[in-house]
């Protein structure tokens, strides 16, 4: 076995048109590079631009020649990049990176290097839960497909935790020796205590998130209303997603004078609200994906 150290790290090429911004890659490659026997090289291209661009494509923009263009010029990217990169012992392909894998696994095995992938998150089950496999099932049928033959394509796969491996294993038809486990975590450097305190007069109950259907956003509107009478219990909600304009419609239905929707904000006003929240909500869907 290859022991790593300062002088001999171990060389990750972190690779693919993955989300830059998005948490799991921001928390991997901080952890990584924190380690003094690793040293990373970044092998990146954007190709998604967010949350709404993904849900545009896979609602029928990927027909566009447009969207093509954009394929064909953030792999032309990749390609450069790792012509230009140096040697590495491993390439770990960033999230979402189900497509990456393709181009991922020939390049590194033409350096005869092996390829890990974080998956994360199912393509398919995400786009399941959002309505689009229903709303486009040929698009639906072409996502899943693409996704089982890109989970194919590395030599290790890096889920979050075993129920979601064994989800993806069983889906797929995926041996299960092939998975290893990485917890979500979060950026100490970001997710820190702070001297406040939550207030005295009032329970302040916060959640903050994406608006996802896997959050189960109805069951904190109606702990909202069940409670709304209880003097002095605040819903404060942080942020925006598919589900917020349905969720907001709700709570001004039902005249929840007790629920306050702030939008997104400054990390550092975010932070301070979570710090003097009593209590700080979770994920309470019932989707496969909570």
């Amino acid at each position: 076995m290859v022991r790593y150290s300062p002088d001999r790290p171990l060389r990750v090429c972190y690779f693919g048109t993955y989300r830059a911004g998005y948490t799991r890659n921001q928390i991997v490659l901080k952890g990584l590079q924190s380690q003094p026997d690793v040293a990373v090289h970044i092998c990146h291209a954007t190709l998604w631009q967010g949350i709404e661009d993904r849900v545009a494509q896979a609602s029928g923009g990927w027909r566009k020649p447009a969207f093509w263009r954009r394929v064909f010029a953030a792999y032309r990217q990749l390609l450069q990049a790792h012509r230009a990169a140096p040697d590495y012992d491993v390439m770990l392909i960033g999230y979402p990176g189900q497509f990456d894998a393709f181009l991922g696994r020939r390049l590194a095995h033409g350096r005869g290097r092996p390829v890990v992938l974080d998956i994360l998150m199912s393509l398919h089950l995400v786009a399941e839960e959002r309505g689009l496999t229903a709303a486009h099932p040929n698009t639906g049928r072409l996502i899943f497909r693409l996704e089982r033959a890109g989970l194919r394509q590395p030599d290790l796969l890096v889920a979050e935790n075993p129920e979601y491996g064994g989800y993806i294993a069983d889906k797929y038809a995926l041996p299960a020796e092939r998975f290893r486990y990485v917890p979500h975590g979060a950026d100490e450097t970001v997710f820190h205590p702070r001297p406040l305190r939550p207030p005295d007069d009032h329970f302040r109950v916060t959640y903050h998130g994406g608006y996802l259907p896997s959050h189960g956003m109805d069951a904190i509107i109606g702990a909202a209303a069940s409670l709304r009478d209880e003097p002095g219990v605040w819903f404060h909600f942080y942020g925006s997603g598919p589900e917020k304009e349905r969720i907001v419609r709700q709570a001004e239905g039902l005249a929840l004078e007790n629920v306050t929707f702030h939008g997104f904000v400054s990390q550092d006003e975010l932070l301070d609200s979570l710090a003097q929240a009593h209590v700080c909500l979770g994920v309470f869907g019932t989707t496969r994906q909570a």
